[in-house]
């Protein structure tokens, strides 16, 4: 089953000291057989959000939610079962938190 582990932190929070970033590192290498995709992001500051209004596009600078927390980065791994996800979850080094949500697959098996 593919979930996808999303990492939050405050907008308030420092960048990961060398230190912490390392063992962030070390849990995608520790991990890399069940993560199937995922990236760092880059800050809220680089945000564009797309709104519709009146069933029309409107483009605007910035995260779609002004928030103190935000989602720094993500994980999609394929595991057995959620408490598999929430074993990876718990080995997170990183700040924050980590949000675990299940995938809905679409297309043929």
């Amino acid at each position: 089953m593919k979930y996808v582990l999303m990492f939050t932190g405050s907008q308030d929070d420092p960048s990961p000291s060398p230190e912490v970033y390392g063992r962030i590192m070390e849990w995608f290498q520790t991990n890399g057989s069940k993560i199937v995709g995922g990236e760092e992001l880059q800050g809220t500051s680089t945000a564009t959000t797309v709104r519709f209004k009146d069933g029309k596009p409107v483009v605007t600078d910035g995260p779609f939610i002004e928030t103190k927390e935000v989602i720094s980065g993500y994980a999609e791994v394929e595991v057995a079962d959620l408490d598999e996800a929430i074993a990876l979850a718990k080995g997170w080094p990183g700040q924050g938190a980590v949000e675990i949500r299940p995938t809905i697959h679409h297309g043929p098996s």
